[in-house]
């Protein structure tokens, strides 16, 4: 209890001062949200009264106190271009852009570990391995944008497995917008899925060249038991740790890889955002992904204490 208390109040400080440091950044950032909303409209005499309205011309710490317990309490704001509440605005774009990383994490998770435990277990010789390092190499090489145009020319252009730019919605059709999103989902997997693959197959292998797996087996266990019940457990530690990078990569990745698939997630939310300095849009969208990235690394934490126990023997293990 006492260290899921301090994982609870360390993620509430971090949140704290990431979007202090998001509300500072865009306040001094060159641009004037009120001249940019005017725009061919804007005379010193306008540009005052509309900072004004927006609350523009009262203190720093005053604003980003009030944006604070805004937060906390539901309130938002009000988004400078859109003229609507903040989270009215983003909610729905929040889910898709959610749902798409929480897809291609599934697809990570569920394709490299049996991949990467068969190929520490299994391993290919001559022609064969050499083509399997070539193309996990080629995987981890190719950026997820231009993996996202291969696609969208194959399977939409060629195959037409789907209507790019054609996104329903999950409000109209849950089962198509998640089909739809399984192939930007697939671009953001797959430079992933070979990264893992190779630092598990890297983690058996050490893990299978330590003595007590030798004795074990030496002793009449079952080789794949083993493997099951102690190998794959200690070569899990690090590959949870480079999930949970993983976990906060793929949200940064799916803004860009959003724009390819043309979804109407955060991404090109956030693009129009910073382009008309709407920054109370701004600025929920980056605690998000922060709080995003936050979670995970406190969700690989939690999940490696289960996996070894004895990471529990700190001070803090209570």
């Amino acid at each position: 209890m006492k260290y899921a208390a301090k994982r609870i109040a360390m993620l509430l400080f971090t949140m704290v001062i990431v979007s202090l440091l998001a509300f500072v950044a865009f306040d001094v950032i060159s641009g004037d949200p009120a001249t940019a909303m005017l725009g061919t409209q804007a005379t010193p005499e306008r540009v005052a009264e509309l900072r004004a309205e927006l609350g523009l011309d009262r203190p720093l710490l005053v604003r980003y106190g009030e944006w604070l317990l805004g937060f906390f309490t539901g309130n938002l704001g009000t988004s400078y271009s859109y003229h609507q509440p903040v989270w009215e605005l983003i909610a729905p774009k929040v889910g898709v852009t959610l749902c798409l990383s929480l897809l291609s994490f599934v697809l990570i998770a569920v394709i490299s570990v049996p991949l990467g435990v068969r190929s520490a277990t299994r391993r290919s010789q001559g022609i064969l391995s050499g083509a399997e390092t070539l193309f996990n190499q080629l995987c981890m090489a190719v950026p997820p944008f231009f993996t996202g145009l291969l696609f969208t020319w194959v399977f939409s252009l060629m195959l037409g497995w789907f209507v790019h730019g054609k996104f329903p919605g999950f409000g109209q059709d849950a089962v198509g917008s998640l089909w739809y999103l399984l192939f930007p989902a697939m671009a953001l997997a797959l430079p992933r899925i070979a990264m893992t693959v190779r630092m598990l197959r890297s983690t058996i292998a050490d893990e299978l060249g330590k003595d007590y797996v030798r004795t074990a087996i030496s002793r009449g266990n079952d080789r794949s038991g083993v493997l099951r019940r102690h190998v794959l457990k200690n070569s899990l530690v690090p590959v949870v740790t480079f999930l949970a990078q993983t976990m906060a990569e793929i949200v940064a990745g799916s803004i860009v890889v959003e724009q390819v698939f043309a979804v109407p997630g955060l991404g090109r939310l956030l693009m129009a955002s910073i382009s008309n300095r709407d920054y109370p849009v701004v600025q929920v969208i980056v605690v998000i992904l922060a709080l995003w990235v936050v979670l995970a690394g406190t969700l690989a934490d939690v999940i490696n204490r289960r996996i070894d126990p004895r990471l529990n023997l700190g001070g803090d293990a209570q």
